[in-house]
């Protein structure tokens, strides 16, 4: 079977943030044909939204997956699902956010799934718990992570103690 590896971010800002991400990390490792390999510290960020509220809980996992990136992206919505996250508008609070950063090398830019994920490069929320676990890691059309941090120092993230 064809392993791939993918980097998955994580986020949370309601319903006990620090107790998603750790639950989110361990269903990782349950979904089909996929194990965690490596996980982020957690970071704590403000919101990039003008919506009030309280700051998010962030991290990035690495996974090895049989899955295909469609795939792995329907498994990631059913984990947001089952931890009760609601779909409303665009940056609103939410349970549970999972995104895949990045599957192997691959571009792929549809209707419902981009990697490279299109702002990760934006988001030193981001990008820190990346580098943490990936210092050398590449992102397809950008270049070295750790490369675009310096662009992001305004925005204020503060690592946490687990």
């Amino acid at each position: 079977m064809v392993r791939s590896r993918a980097y998955i971010a994580l986020g949370s800002n309601l319903s006990e943030p620090k107790a998603q991400i750790a639950a989110a990390f361990a269903e990782l490792s349950r979904m089909p044909r996929t194990r965690c390999l490596a996980r982020s510290s957690l970071y704590l960020s403000a919101p990039i939204s003008a919506i009030a509220q309280p700051d998010y809980v962030n991290a990035v996992a690495l996974v090895e997956t049989g899955l295909d990136p469609y795939a792995l992206l329907e498994a990631l919505l059913s984990i947001e699902h089952s931890r009760g996250r609601v779909r409303m508008e665009q940056n609103a609070p939410r349970t549970l956010d999972l995104d895949i950063l990045l599957y192997n090398d691959l571009v792929l830019s549809g209707p419902h799934l981009t990697i490279p994920h299109p702002r990760m490069h934006e988001r030193r929320f981001v990008l820190c718990p990346l580098i943490e676990i990936a210092p050398d890691c590449e992102i397809p059309g950008l270049g070295r992570a750790q490369d675009l941090l310096p662009a992001l120092s305004g925005q204020i993230l503060q690592k946490m103690t687990e």
